[in-house]
């Protein structure tokens, strides 16, 4: 078991976000339990390399004292997904976040049409942010301004699909697997994959997987983080 002392040295902890949860709820879950567990002062630094959003599971790194100062490298490294699209029906979050706003003819669609539109994002693609995310628009985040009913213009921005893997087609669901590089919007992704397909498209299950050599079949769930800690110094 891991001590005061190791913590405040430093930690790269793979916490395994359960579903629902913030990142931030996840950084104070494991925060509280190093004061109160270990005595630790309040002002322990404490912080993830990556939000991972409250409908998404899986892989969240949380560095702790020193090591806080990797997390923007810890940031810059892939990152690989899986998850499932639901094809013919579109929402402003692009995911489950918020009610279906659109549905669309999914006929046309097979596995060869949507095996031949994956080809479309590989490499450098244009990505446009979903309204319902953290970034600030003139001091604001997207979020609020969604959350208010105003029509925001958002730039696109560059990102990278790695690997691009469908695992799975049953329609009205598709199952996939991608590795992408930092800043890459999954729900944008099913957006624009919809939309390439002449449908539409949203997310309903994400789950981080890895985060450069970091897996998170070797995480521990955030809920469980207070047993493996030890009073002893």
């Amino acid at each position: 078991m891991k001590t005061a002392e190791d913590f405040q040295n430093g930690q790269i902890l793979l916490i395994d976000k359960p579903l629902k949860w913030s990142s931030f709820q996840a950084v104070n879950k494991l925060k509280y339990a190093l004061i109160n567990k270990l005595g630790l002062p309040k002002k322990i630094k404490i912080g993830h390399a990556g939000t991972l959003d409250p409908l998404a599971t899986g892989l969240l790194l949380i560095c702790t004292g020193k090591f806080t100062k990797r997390i923007t490298e810890l940031q810059g490294q892939a990152k690989e997904y899986t998850g499932t699209f639901f094809i013919g029906a579109t929402t402003p979050s692009y995911d489950l976040e918020t009610e279906v706003d659109e549905t669309f003819e999914t006929t046309h669609i097979n596995e060869s049409l949507i095996l031949e539109t994956v080809k479309q994002f590989m490499g450098e693609i244009d990505q446009k942010p979903p309204i319902f995310s953290a970034i600030k628009k003139n001091g604001i985040r997207l979020y609020e301004h969604a959350r208010a009913g105003e029509t925001v213009e958002i730039a696109t921005r560059k990102t990278s699909i790695h690997e691009f893997e469908i695992t799975r087609i049953e329609l009205p669901e598709i199952d996939f697997r991608v590795v992408c590089s930092k800043g890459t919007y999954i729900r944008s992704l099913a957006f624009d994959f919809g939309l390439a397909m002449k449908s539409g498209a949203h997310l309903t299950v994400l789950r981080r997987t890895k985060i450069g050599n970091y897996d998170v079949t070797n995480a521990i769930n955030a809920e469980l983080f207070e047993e493996t800690i030890s009073p002893t110094l």
